[in-house]
């Protein structure tokens, strides 16, 4: 008897769609020497403090499996970071620490943890693309909270009324994916309040917390006006009781292939997270746990700034043509296509690889197809570029 698929596939595969942006890459495969302003992966060399541990690494024969929960050195440079930022004790009976798989990996375990039939976890609109099949791999639902009238910032008062006797989990993204907008301190306060209220999980996805642009840091919790950092509910008191932070190295030092985030919460919760770690992805990479661990002592502000520098040229560029919120973090802006041109998101990113520029549109980040995203981590001629066709086609 021949296999078939219509039999053997589960349903939870059938749930979930091939990602949109593979479909821009797709189309954009034919275009010779395409201005790529699609990718949301850094372009700058990985520091060669980074790359010298890994290699060390390797060369002391250190390939094997680690721990589960991750290697000693990097868990206690994370562990002494998170204490410095935020006055998180790790380890302590309370609060736990989990090294992973990449952030997605600490995602997919936390819903794996949470989540159930039925089950629901609220996300903004528009989202990182990879949330609304998590949580349909893990047998819930992803229930978006619309954030187009609050400039994209998802605030308490519009998930209030989303939470249900169902839902586990509000999804707090900032610096946002495909936005670039950073929630401020009041915004980030406010969410965690609703959510010990409610007594349900705040996640905290902040994979991109040191990409924060100047303008848009908060002060230091030491009082230091030299160190600035990135919004977040973690920041607030004990928040450690109700909010599983999530951060991660590969867009902040270009380790993206790497795979390593980690994640730091209740340790109720960070102990089912590890129990699924261990019958799935083992562990996080060993070489890359090696490299990683060396990462917080590399200074990525100078490159961070130049994003910002980035950033202004996109705003200054497009933004006499169509409506753009400012990005306060990550390496995105999140245009919309204005209304007098009659198109869809879809079909201006259609336009757009016809002049040979590869963006994404925002029908695959959203419920809505009004808007397109593109990464300004590109070479600056490039991006410069692909910056004059688009305010090209925006002008119509």
């Amino acid at each position: 008897m021949t296999p078939t698929p219509d039999r053997l596939i589960a349903d939870r595969a059938r749930a979930i769609d091939v990602s949109g942006i593979r479909r821009v890459f797709e189309l954009g495969a034919s275009l010779k020497n395409p201005i790529n302003l699609s990718i949301g992966q850094p372009d700058f060399p990985v520091p060669e403090r980074i790359k010298a541990a890994a290699r060390d690494a390797i060369d002391a024969d250190r390939n094997g499996y680690t721990l589960t929960t991750g290697m000693p050195e990097l868990r206690a440079r994370a562990s002494e970071s998170l204490k410095t930022d935020l006055g998180w004790e790790i380890a302590t009976g309370d609060t736990g620490l989990l090294i992973t798989t990449g952030t997605s990996g600490a995602l997919t375990l936390a819903m794996l943890s949470l989540l159930g039939p039925g089950d629901e976890i609220i996300v903004p609109d528009p989202y990182f693309v990879a949330y609304g099949p998590m949580a349909t791999v893990a047998g819930g639902r992803a229930v978006p909270c619309d954030t187009y009238a609050t400039g994209f910032r998802m605030t308490a008062e519009s998930v209030a009324p989303l939470i249900t006797e169902r839902t586990k989990a509000v999804l707090f993204n900032s610096p946002s994916n495909p936005a670039g907008v950073v929630a401020n301190q009041d915004e980030c306060r406010a969410m965690l309040e609703l959510c010990r209220e409610r007594g349900v999980v705040l996640i905290s996805d902040e994979i991109y917390d040191e990409f924060t642009f100047s303008d848009f840091t908060t002060s230091h919790a030491s009082g230091d006006p030299s160190i600035a950092r990135c919004p977040s509910p973690a920041r607030e008191p004990g928040a450690e009781d109700t909010v599983l932070l999530v951060r991660g190295f590969g867009k902040t030092y270009g380790v993206t292939g790497w795979r390593m985030g980690y994640c730091a919460g209740p340790t109720w919760l960070i102990d089912e997270m590890a129990k699924i770690q261990q019958y799935t992805f083992v562990c996080a990479p060993s070489i890359a746990q090696a490299g990683c661990a060396a990462a917080f002592d590399v200074d990525m502000r100078p490159i961070v700034e130049s994003y910002r520098v980035r950033r202004d040229r996109v705003l200054s560029t497009l933004g006499p043509h169509t409506e753009i919120e400012t990005p306060g973090g990550a390496f995105y802006a999140f245009p919309k296509v204005p209304e007098r041109l009659g198109l869809t998101g879809t079909q201006f990113v259609e336009r757009c690889i016809e002049r040979g520029v590869l963006v994404i549109p925002g029908g695959v980040f959203s419920d809505r197809d009004t808007h397109f995203r593109l990464s300004f981590a590109s070479p600056d001629e490039q991006l410069d570029r692909g910056l004059a066709i688009l305010a090209e086609l925006l002008a119509g």
